[in-house]
């Protein structure tokens, strides 16, 4: 079975993308453009490996078209590049509302369960689906220097559950690597929950101050759409995120 989902992944890599396709990553996802031709390519063939073995499902009044596909796929599988992947393998569907949506929370607090409703842009599971707003999706991606991307955003949060319990660790390429990850990344969210306490501005959006998982969410939306601010102000920050996505966004952002 291994070998019959490598050769077709193979296949799909190897087969020219749509034009349809193309068209929609072109008008909604104005990132793709600024990538170097070899990585839009890359790209192009991981979008077709991604839709051809993800479920999407819509909800809320939400009809899924293409468009909701490939702008979702194209974003997701921006993570992706240049590095061995298997293409978020503990999730198996995209669940899209055509906006923000109520989720029901119940959580453990000093021993009491409080339970309510919370407004929600996007989550993600650790195990089966990544929940998605459609609008934000469009919003996130039509601003590329905002640092706001709810797709990066729960996509990161899937890397990081690969291993288990999202807690700001994805699975490293070499294991060399976990301990300037840990004093780094550690370090950092340590000082954006001080910058956040103290009100002072921060490039890092405030929400990682919330937990490790989230500061590495939040981190990975920063890097691809801040990448020139990130790494002026958090040089460490950035080159562990370089050698972790394989990817130097500087480099292109500037043309």
């Amino acid at each position: 079975m291994f070998g019959l989902k490598r050769r077709e992944r193979e296949r799909l890599r190897s087969t020219p993308i749509p034009k349809s396709w193309l068209e929609i990553i072109e008008h909604d996802v104005p990132f793709y453009r600024c990538l170097p031709e070899a990585d839009q390519r890359e790209l192009q063939g991981h979008v077709q490996i991604f839709l051809a073995e993800k479920h999407f499902e819509g909800c809320g009044g939400l009809q899924i078209t293409d468009e909701i596909k490939v702008a979702i796929a194209a974003q997701a599988c921006l993570l992706l590049l240049h590095r061995e992947t298997n293409y978020y393998p503990t999730m198996s569907s995209i669940v899209v509302y055509p906006g923000a949506y109520i989720a029901h929370v119940s959580e453990l607090k000093g021993g009491i369960v409080r339970e309510g409703d919370s407004v929600r842009l996007g989550e993600s599971w650790h195990r089966g689906a990544v929940i998605l707003s459609w609008d934000d999706v469009l919003r996130g991606a039509a601003d590329i220097h905002d640092g706001h991307n709810v797709v990066l955003h729960e996509f990161a949060h899937q890397l990081d559950q690969e291993g288990g319990e999202a807690h700001g660790s994805p699975i490293l390429p070499r294991r060399s690597m976990y301990l300037a990850w840990a004093r780094v990344l550690g370090d950092e969210y340590v000082h954006l929950q001080q910058d956040a306490g103290h009100g002072r501005k921060t490039v890092l959006d405030k929400y990682g101050a919330i937990n490790p998982a989230e500061f590495f969410a939040v981190a990975t939306e920063c890097f691809f759409e801040k990448a020139i601010q990130l790494k002026r102000k958090h040089p460490e920050l950035y080159e562990e995120l370089k050698l972790y996505y394989q990817q130097d966004p500087v480099q292109f952002l500037r043309k």
